[in-house]
């Protein structure tokens, strides 16, 4: 009796039995795939469902984040404080700017124009357009140099550290270094002192003003124009003696020996002495070197022969000269240099040189800021670039020029911004260094002149004040757009 067909096949190798029936496929011609993730609030069913699953997770987040009123709470404090340091004191700059000096009258836009009339006013404006077209520039210059140099010495930390140590010192410090620094005085101050010290070795020899012959027409020497020449020509193998009065012992060098009488003259030669003619406590003879009177050195000596210079020397220790190769009778001259005044430098704090010379202090405090800025743009700056115009052929020049300027733009510009603000209010260095020389002045410190500073009129200080804010605030927004754009 056969088997009914259901029964199981005991013949067949168990590799080969009957396979359970796949799922049919999906419509993509592959077999559907159980889909591993939980249905819609599967995960939360012990919650009560998916729908409410999903509300008690939203409401869980919500209660992390603090309300608004409490925020608004913690920030009230600040937002107090800066309102009563920032906005109120610009909108009462502004309605004080409308008033008059007392207060009591309405003045309109006068305080407004007033700011470019008279002479303080003008010279003001005009130093604070000087200020803010070379001032931030030079700065950004000097700063790019230093940030690419340094780049390339072992030593660029130490280098970076000095040159960036001056914006640790207050400004006021700053304005007192340099004051001393432009002090006229060379025994004071250091920047004559420099200029002295180049300048006597390029014009050695010392300086007696005041100094002169003495009167009367039968003397050995005569003044002719500021300068002081023998009375009488002299010639070859002989010896001309110029007596001086009228010196200051302030003027004496310190190494000025005591006068001598010259030594015989050489054939084709004229050997003399320049001395101050003057022995204390009275006697001695006139006209000749007498005990305990002091030579002159340094003085510069000219052998003129038909009024051009033959021969030239310059005074010994002891006074004494030495014309050589001197041709026939000549007049011996002391030119009229040796009695002027002697070269001080130059006058810093005048009113020539001393917004430069402010200008160039604040190089000194700002350069290291430029510095550091510039630094940080160039080691973002991708070196393939650079290696790669350097395989091209191009020159470091070039390199600098076409490539590392272009990169460095940007943070060039926030630099030069930044600077423009900051000069815009510079006070310090101006107040300190200039001293109060209207020369000096600029709009920041003509706002506190006119307000505080003897002008009594807070009007017009509050106008000029309105008038920087109005300046500030452009270049404050072009900043603040530029940061926006390198975040995005």
């Amino acid at each position: 009796m056969n088997a009914p067909d259901s029964a199981p096949n005991d013949d067949v190798p168990p590799d080969r039995a009957p396979r359970e029936e796949a799922p049919p496929a999906a419509a993509g011609g592959a077999a559907a795939v159980p889909d591993p993730r939980p249905a819609p609030g599967a995960a939360d069913s012990g919650s009560g469902g998916g729908d409410g699953g999903g509300k008690a997770g939203r409401a869980g987040k919500a209660g992390i984040a603090p309300p608004s009123w409490l925020a608004m709470a913690f920030l009230l404090p600040a937002l107090v404080l800066l309102g009563f340091l920032v906005v109120y004191p610009i909108v009462y700059s502004v309605i004080r700017s409308l008033l008059d000096a007392s207060g009591d009258s309405f003045a309109g836009l006068d305080n407004y124009t007033g700011i470019f009339k008279g002479h303080d006013n003008l010279v003001s404006v005009r130093n604070t357009v000087v200020w803010v077209l070379v001032a931030p520039t030079v700065v950004t210059i000097v700063g790019l140099l230093f940030a690419v140099l340094t780049e390339r010495v072992r030593w660029a930390t130490a280098f970076k550290l000095v040159v960036f140590m001056p914006m640790a010192i207050s400004f006021l410090a700053s304005g007192v270094i340099f004051r001393l620094v432009y002090q006229q005085d060379p025994d004071k101050g250091v920047a004559n002192a420099v200029m002295v010290s180049v300048h006597d070795m390029f014009a050695p020899g010392e300086a007696y003003p005041g100094a002169g012959p003495r009167a009367g027409s039968n003397q050995p020497v005569r003044a002719d124009g500021g300068a002081v020449v023998t009375t009488a020509a002299v010639g070859p193998g002989q010896t001309a003696l110029l007596p001086l009065l009228r010196v200051k012992p302030e003027d004496l060098p310190k190494g000025a020996g005591p006068a001598v009488k010259p030594p015989a003259a050489r054939p084709g030669e004229v050997n003399g002495a320049v001395w101050f003619d003057f022995t204390k406590g009275g006697g001695g003879a006139p006209n000749a070197p007498n005990a305990g009177e002091s030579a002159l050195p340094g003085v510069r000596v000219e052998a003129v022969k038909d009024g051009k210079v033959v021969a030239k020397a310059t005074t010994a220790s002891d006074g004494t000269f030495r014309l050589k190769k001197v041709p026939g009778p000549v007049t011996v001259r002391l030119p009229k240099d040796n009695f002027t005044a002697a070269y001080g430098g130059a006058e810093w704090l005048g009113g020539t040189l001393i917004t430069p010379a402010i200008i160039v202090s604040y190089l000194w405090v700002w350069s290291g800021f430029a510095m550091v800025l510039i630094a940080a743009g160039l080691a973002a700056i991708p070196r393939d670039a650079l290696e790669a115009a350097r395989v091209d052929g191009a020159t470091e020049w070039q390199v600098f020029r076409r490539v590392t300027i272009p990169l460095l733009a940007p943070v060039l510009v926030v630099v030069l911004v930044t600077l423009v603000i900051n000069v815009l209010k510079v006070f310090d260095l101006v107040f300190i260094i200039g001293g109060g020389d209207p020369n000096a002045s600029v709009l920041a410190l003509q706002m506190w002149t006119e307000s505080f500073g003897g002008g009594n009129d807070p009007g017009a200080g509050s106008a000029i004040s309105v008038l920087l804010f109005l300046l500030v605030v452009p270049a404050m927004l072009f900043n603040i757009r530029r940061l926006r754009q390198e975040r995005a």
